[in-house]
């Protein structure tokens, strides 16, 4: 039979991937109706998003069209909404806050770029698994220090207020000595905002749209009193009429500091997709995959930097909003988008006339209802780790650029996940009883013609392997002691403990003693060939896990006992 035609294999594949992607026909008007709620709060969030990141609020809402269509045609997770968050705005405006003003918006969408092509290539060569290594102290103490970042930040525009500040930190101090800088008919408008949005806020019905109402409400108020002194979008920037037409970001922009902070937001983003991916699970019960997601995200960014967009990622609080609009597949986020554009093609002549203090009220609610008090005092009572973990990283948020908090808290988990593998490591003894192994308390010291079996729960490489070191017992003064190390469940090793086992073999046969290591997987056997373990100064005797638990430990510890009766035999025959 001919082998099938590669072509036609490719074309086969890509027609069921399209479709695959097609709106059903039993859900695509409940999509189409569920998209419209996520819409209508998009256009608040999107352009909040801009004004945290430095540029116009046009940006933010460009960047939520293009995620939301690009981006949820690809995802894994079916209901996940791609668009502007608060943390990767504040993270990207930081990455961005070196650059001159008049370069910044397109220095960001250049940015946007990078973040796209960094989460596709992390795709590719599949590290989603990593972001399990980011803890749950440092993201709560990250997470944490944004909210207060953006409540601290956007002070200046509630109030209608000057203030400087080299972070919101300072800002806000700095505001606080010079109150007379306020703006009350600002202020007011900003309060007027928060107060709509708090008690539309706790009504189910009108919770969806209560960014919006304030958004319309405040901009009538401006516009029918004159209050000319309330700062609107406009003045930070024009808002473009009608559809924006794609284009090449300015590659002249491309600099290696853009470049680093396009690599922090893009680990930012990814980890919160994966808590998204986490909170949704798909209707269908499908497994979500988070390469795939990943995929989905470095595509949406690609996008929005095409249409002159900013950052995208899985956001928690719009996926929340397509699932409670009734949204049955991933064309409800699609269809978000869609509506989205034709919000900013019929009203960008509004979009231009929205107070900035209304905008700052939006972030500031968010802010506020995104600190979690008790969570925060969960990771507190988990130990002084977790601790020092949520201090640092908060700390560190506050007082840095986002993007160099980000680091810290990269470094801080990893620190953290080797410390937790050294400390979660156990050794214990097993004990042969007739055809059973018994797991004992393992001595301290080792006796004389002894034969011991020892178990090892816990990671083996780096400090974990040095951990191991120290809770070996002692074989001083002990005459020819036998250990059998079982391994069994382990499919690699490192050098490090080769590095401990070859100085404890050493020190047993110091003594006469003997190091026996049994379970080890075939493929590490393979892998730590003879001739790769003598290139490490071990030689020892080693035995092969087979199907049968207990059988390979059970072999070196009959060998251990040969070899011990073998040396008692001289003495026994004087």
């Amino acid at each position: 039979m001919p082998a099938p035609n590669p072509v036609r294999r490719l074309l086969r594949s890509c027609g069921g991937w399209v479709r695959s992607r097609l709106p059903g026909r039993r859900t695509w008007k409940t999509d189409l109706l569920a998209g419209i709620p996520g819409a209508i709060a998009s256009v608040p969030d999107g352009m909040a998003s801009g004004v945290l990141a430095g540029v116009s609020p046009i940006h933010g809402l460009y960047a939520g069209m293009a995620g939301r269509v690009f981006g949820g045609l690809q995802t894994s997770t079916k209901l996940m909404v791609i668009t502007t968050t608060g943390a990767s705005a504040l993270a990207a405006g930081s990455a961005v806050a070196t650059v001159p003003e008049a370069d910044r918006p397109a220095a960001l969408v250049m940015m946007t770029l990078v973040v796209g092509v960094i989460m596709i290539v992390a795709a590719v060569l599949r590290l989603g698994r990593y972001t399990h290594f980011v803890s749950h102290s440092v993201m709560t103490g990250f997470l944490t220090g944004v909210a207060v970042n953006i409540l601290l930040g956007q002070l200046t525009d509630l109030t209608g207020a000057s203030a400087d500040g080299a972070v919101a930190l300072t800002e806000a101090v700095d505001l606080a000595l010079h109150l007379g800088t306020v703006d009350v008919p600002s202020l007011l408008i900003g309060l007027t905002a928060a107060a709509i949005l708090v008690a539309l806020g706790r009504l189910r019905r009108l919770a969806l749209v209560s960014a919006l109402l304030a958004l319309i409400v405040t901009t009538t108020l401006v516009a029918v009193l004159g209050l000319d002194s309330v700062a609107v979008v406009s003045d930070v920037g024009s808002i473009p009429a009608g559809f924006v037409v794609p284009g090449v970001p300015d590659i002249t922009l491309l600099t290696p500091s853009l470049v680093g902070g396009a690599a922090s937001v893009a680990v930012l983003i990814l980890v919160q997709g994966a808590g998204v991916a986490e909170a949704t699970p798909n209707p269908d019960r499908s497994r979500s995959d988070v390469d795939t997601d990943f995929t989905a995200q470095g595509v949406g960014n690609v996008a929005a930097a095409a249409f002159s967009g900013m950052p995208v990622g899985g956001s928690l609080g719009q996926t929340a909003v397509n699932v409670a609009a009734g949204a049955r597949t991933r064309w409800a986020s699609v269809f978000s988008g869609i509506w989205v554009l034709v919000i900013l093609v019929a009203c960008s002549s509004l979009v231009a006339r929205v107070p900035m203090p209304t905008l700052a009220a939006v972030l500031v609610v968010a802010a506020v209802g995104s600190l979690h008090p008790a969570q925060i005092a969960s990771v507190w009572r988990s130990g002084t780790t977790a601790r020092i973990a949520l201090v640092v990283t908060f700390v560190a948020t506050l007082l840095l650029p986002v993007t160099a908090a980000i680091g810290i808290g990269v470094i801080v988990s990893l620190l953290l996940q080797l410390n937790r593998e050294a400390l979660d490591l156990r050794v214990v003894r097993l004990r042969v009883e007739g055809d059973r192994l018994v797991e004992v308390p393992a001595p301290a010291r080792l006796r004389d013609h002894e034969v011991l079996i020892l178990d090892v729960y816990g990671s083996l490489f780096y400090a974990g392997a040095r951990t191991l070191q120290t809770h070996l017992p002692d074989p001083a003064d002990a005459v020819a002691p036998m250990v059998v190390l079982r391994l069994r469940g382990r499919s690699t090793f490192g050098a490090t403990f080769f590095t401990v086992v070859r100085e404890y073999a050493a020190r047993l046969d110091e003594n006469g003693g003997h190091l026996y290591l049994s379970g080890i997987a075939p493929m590490a056997r393979a892998f730590w060939n003879d001739e790769r373990l003598a290139a490490q100064g071990v030689a020892l005797d080693t035995f092969t896990a087979t199907a049968t638990v207990g059988e390979s430990t059970l072999a070196a510890y009959a060998d251990a006992r040969v070899r011990v009766a073998r040396d008692e035999s001289p003495d026994e025959e004087m």
